[in-house]
């Protein structure tokens, strides 16, 4: 009877239970069992319990094999893939079965198929994730929180976190945030008010992300006694929106400071919508306004609305969008320029129904474009009728444009000079300064700059210019270019030169003046003296013989005191219209020339001459002068040759700048310059004693060459030879 009411309660159980040998063979099982999990619907007592039962995962076949070997086993609920690939959630519990005598018997299955219920619950953490709304749990009577999975993984906290309320307030950033949640929840607890919140969190990681909470309170006896809620991630939509807040607020402001209005226009309702900038625009009060049609077009200029009427109305008819520039007139006269944009919304069917659109006032951008264009063409006048030369250059100093003055004094054309920079015509010796000129225009050290460079005209010759410069800049605050002026002042350079050189001969003949009185004053007392010493000896003398002795050394001192007077008129005459004189010379010519004047002196002392002159050198001198220069030169060097060697004469030219150098080297008998150097350019100084020296060759040498705007030099050492060195103008 027992074992009947046992079978019984296990046929009718609500749960599969099935009941198994040692030899998985069924012993028996519930009609539940049959029901969810057996093959057929045939008995299946003692029937092997694999052969009749739908496909099981490899770990409950494992569990029961260790079941009948007494250990127990207890699955709460897993995913299984079978091998047809479907899903299937599992729970069960299996118990050996033991007897008295004879120890396990088999084993007792509780089996569940709980699929679809954990279908339902992953489809609804699908949707929490999707969509990233957690739930959340305040239990105040046990005091436990309680988050969902999704809810952790919005506080990027690990799946075994369990906070507490403390914890969980802690992640609302400090500040309003943590306030306002700390505010709301205690209310929800102390009240009863459910409450729904926008806040900021800090994850765990550190991140900050807008949240949405939402509570509601469940009352036991008026009294809360659990907070149930949501907990969803809003972070990107709240962006957004903060985003959208700010750019409107920010149009808001543009359209405040840039005086743009807005408005919309109902054609079905006849009706124009304008916000308070567009009023103030129109100079129409509000209250005043019909906000109709006309009331806008009746503001319009007379001038100007047939135009934008017709533009209007192709706004209208879908032809283009109003994009217009008129002028209103305000009720007390003044003229406004006015710009206007448009866009038109059409029905379902194609019918244009409302227009929307924005005016705003550019009378003072108007006003400003037409004093800039006035100013330019002010500018463009003053620029092409200068006086002076002016151009636009680039920071790089290409010419951008130049005016009529300045291609005169350059002697190219506009288009010649827009094809250079102004350091292709800059003078070498200028382009270190101009650089650095560039280099201070271009970093903006100085507003307005100037400075003197030489340029080389077309035609060759230099021209000499002031350079002022005034550096533009673009909207980034970098030179976008230079406005030059050209000062020409070659004409009063040149006149200083000439001043200049007109003050150096002053200066060398006030000098040589000086030198001659000198001399003048010396010689001719030295020869007056010497003449009454002599007149006052005859006269007082009365030996016949001693007067005729008197006699001859009365006439030898007339005729010194006349080859004095002939040396005196010889230094006057080397100045005199020295410049006027001057013209290009060949240096080799000359030098051919006084070679053959004295061909018969170089034969009889077997001199060799070296020369080393290139024949396009030119000297920019008085022949007479170049000639004498040279010829006194050469002679002096065979003149005081070195008696034990033969007399050789190096002679050299070469260009130094705008200068020729011409050098003379002898192996004569040299000149002690430490003891004679200061007077060796000095009338009437010798340094050997030979029978033809009277210290006058080279002092007129020196003059003859400082008249022509040179210089001489010497190197010498006794007993090895000399060196002169002649400069003169290139011509």
């Amino acid at each position: 009877m027992k074992t009947l009411a046992v079978d019984f309660l296990l046929k009718e159980s609500p749960n599969a239970i099935a009941i198994v040998d040692t030899k998985l063979n069924f012993i028996s099982y519930s009609n539940q069992w049959h029901q969810k999990f057996s093959l057929n619907k045939t008995d299946n007592n003692n029937k092997p319990l694999f052969d009749n039962i739908i496909e099981m995962p490899d770990s409950f076949k494992i569990a029961l094999k260790k079941a009948i070997n007494g250990e127990e086993d207890i699955n709460h609920g897993r995913k299984f893939i079978l091998p047809d690939g479907n899903l299937q959630w599992l729970k069960w519990k299996i118990i050996p079965s033991k007897t008295e005598n004879h120890g396990f018997d088999g084993a007792i299955i509780f089996m569940d198929d709980i699929t679809i219920e954990q279908k339902e619950i992953e489809l609804l953490h699908k949707a929490e994730e999707v969509a990233r709304i957690g739930c959340w749990e305040l239990d105040l009577l046990n005091n436990t929180v309680n988050w969902t999975k999704t809810t952790k993984d919005i506080h990027e906290v690990a799946i075994d976190f369990v906070p507490n309320l403390e914890e969980g307030i802690n992640f609302y950033k400090e500040g309003i945030h943590r306030d306002k949640i700390t505010q709301l929840v205690g209310l929800a607890i102390n009240e009863g008010k459910p409450f729904e919140t926008e806040l900021i969190i800090i994850t765990a990681k550190g991140n900050e992300v807008w949240v949405c909470a939402k509570g509601e309170v469940e009352l036991l006896n008026g009294k809360a006694v659990r907070l149930i809620g949501t907990f969803q991630d809003i972070d990107e939509r709240k962006k957004i929106e903060l985003a959208h807040q700010e750019i409107s607020e920010r149009l808001k402001i543009t359209t405040q400071t840039a005086q743009i209005g807005t408005w919309n226009y109902d054609l079905t309702e006849n009706e124009l919508e304008w916000d308070h900038e567009m009023y103030r625009i129109f100079d129409i009060d509000k209250n005043q306004f019909s906000g109709v049609f006309k009331a806008w077009s009746s503001a319009i200029h007379p001038d100007d609305l047939e135009r934008t009427l017709a533009a209007t109305n192709d706004a209208i008819n879908g032809i283009k969008d109003f994009d217009e520039e008129f002028r209103i007139k305000h009720k007390d006269g003044n003229i406004k320029f006015i710009r206007g944009l448009s866009k038109t919304i059409k029905d379902l069917h194609g019918n244009t129904i409302k227009m929307t659109g924005a005016n705003w006032d550019i009378t003072e951008l108007r006003s400003t474009e037409f004093e800039l264009a006035e100013s330019t063409k002010l500018f463009a006048k003053t620029f092409e009728n200068s006086a002076i030369g002016m151009a636009l250059v680039s920071s790089d100093l290409k010419w951008l444009k130049v005016n009529k003055s300045l291609s005169q004094s350059l002697g190219y054309s506009e288009e010649e000079l827009l094809k250079m920079t102004s350091m292709d015509i800059t003078h070498p010796d200028d382009l270190t300064g101009s650089n650095s000129f560039k280099n201070n225009v271009v970093k903006g050290n100085d507003e307005n700059l100037q400075f003197q460079k030489r340029f080389f005209h077309k035609n060759g010759n230099i021209v000499h210019a002031i350079i002022g410069a005034t550096p533009v800049n673009d909207l980034n605050g970098k030179v976008s270019h230079v406005i030059t002026q050209f000062l020409d002042i070659t004409d009063r350079i040149e006149a200083q030169k000439k001043l200049e050189a007109l003050v150096d001969v002053t200066k060398s003949q006030n000098e040589s003046l000086t030198n001659f009185a000198h001399i003048v004053s010396h010689n001719l007392r030295s020869h007056s003296t010497n003449m009454t010493m002599l007149t006052k000896f005859l006269n007082e003398e009365e030996d016949e013989n001693e007067v005729k002795n008197l006699n001859k050394m009365i006439t030898s001192a007339s005729q010194s005191l006349s080859e004095t007077i002939a040396h005196l008129n010889d230094v006057v005459q080397v100045k005199t219209g020295a410049l006027e004189q001057m013209q290009s010379i060949s240096v080799l010519s000359t030098i051919n020339q006084i070679t053959k004047s004295i061909n018969g002196l170089l034969e009889e002392q077997r001199a060799i001459l070296n020369i080393d002159v290139n024949k396009s050198h030119f000297a920019h001198a008085v022949p007479a002068y170049l000639e004498s220069i040279f010829l006194n030169v050469v002679t002096n060097a065979l003149k005081y040759r070195a008696k034990e060697r033969t007399p050789v004469i190096d002679i050299k030219s070469q260009i130094k700048k705008n200068n020729i150098l011409i050098s003379f080297t002898d192996n004569g008998q040299g000149i002690d310059l430490k003891r004679h150097g200061e007077n060796i350019f000095g009338m009437y100084k010798t340094f050997h004693k030979h029978k033809d020296a009277k210290g006058i060759g080279l002092f007129i040498t020196k003059n003859q060459i400082e008249s022509m705007n040179g210089s001489i030099s010497i190197e010498s050492e006794v007993d090895k030879g000399t060196t002169i060195f002649i400069k003169l103008k290139q011509a």
